[in-house]
C-alpha cells in the first residue's frame, strides 16, 4: 500500500508553500525513513496507508535569516488549541500538546528538532483538509 498524507498535513504544507515559496526544504519531510520506521512515530504510515506528520525545514526565508520560525511554531502552538486536527508540535527541544493544556515543555525525544518544525496531526486530520487559521501563514486569528 503506497503511504499518503493526511488531508490536513497536506493542507498545512501547502499553506507553508504558498506563504514561503522560497523556504529551504532540505528538512522537511512526512514518510517515515529507516531510522523513523524502527520506532512509533506519526511519519510511519498506519494499516490504512495514512501519514500523520510532517516537518516542515526551519528556513523559512531561504537566506536563513531572519528566524520565523520559532514564532510560526508558537503560532501553530496556539491554533493547535481551537483546532482538534493538531495532536502536537515539536520545535527546538520542546513539545506542546493537550496534554499540557499546549503550553511547551521540553522535549526529551532523540532529535531536538532544532533543523525543522513537527507537526502531528489527530484521525480528525485524515479526510479534512480545510485551511488552518494561523496569521504567519495566510490566517486572520
Amino acid at each position: 500500500m503506497k503511504p499518503i498524507l493526511c488531508k490536513a498535513g497536506q493542507q498545512l504544507r501547502e499553506q507553508f508553500d504558498d506563504s514561503f515559496p522560497d523556504r529551504d526544504r532540505a528538512s522537511d519531510g512526512w514518510v517515515a525513513d529507516a531510522r523513523h520506521s524502527s520506532r512509533p512515530s506519526d511519519h510511519n504510515p498506519d494499516a490504512e496507508g495514512i501519514v500523520r506528520a510532517i516537518d516542515i525545514d526551519r528556513d523559512l526565508s531561504g537566506k536563513a535569516k531572519p528566524d520565523l520560525m520559532p514564532d510560526l511554531a508558537d503560532q501553530i502552538r496556539h491554533a493547535a488549541k481551537s483546532d482538534p486536527r493538531i495532536a502536537y508540535v515539536i520545535f527546538s527541544g520542546k513539545i506542546a500538546s493537550p496534554r499540557m493544556g499546549w503550553r511547551w515543555r521540553k522535549y526529551s525525544g532523540i532529535n531536538k528538532h532544532d533543523h525543522h518544525c513537527h507537526i502531528s496531526f489527530t484521525k480528525k486530520g485524515d479526510a479534512d483538509g480545510s485551511f488552518f487559521n494561523i496569521p504567519m501563514i495566510g490566517g486572520t486569528a
